[in-house]
C-alpha cells in the first residue's frame, strides 16, 4: 500500500495502524449499519431525517462539533 499524499510505501507501523482502523470499522460500524437496517424484532426504532429538530426537543441536543 502507498502513502497517496507523499507517494511512498507505507511503513511496517502505519500499515499495522490502518489495518487496526479498518479491522475496527468492519466490526463495530457495518454491524451497526446492519442492524439499523435489518433492526432489533425485539425493540423496533424509526429514524427520521430532517432539517429542524424534533418538537420538543432542546436544539443544542443536535449540537455539531
Amino acid at each position: 500500500m502507498r502513502n497517496e499524499r507523499l507517494d511512498e510505501p507505507l511503513s511496517g507501523e502505519e500499515l499495522e495502524l490502518f489495518l487496526q482502523y479498518l479491522n475496527r470499522f468492519a466490526r463495530h460500524d457495518l454491524e451497526l449499519f446492519a442492524l439499523w437496517r435489518v433492526g432489533d424484532p425485539e425493540r423496533p426504532a424509526y429514524l427520521t431525517f430532517r432539517r429542524d429538530p424534533e418538537s420538543g426537543v432542546d436544539p443544542s441536543a443536535y449540537r455539531r462539533p
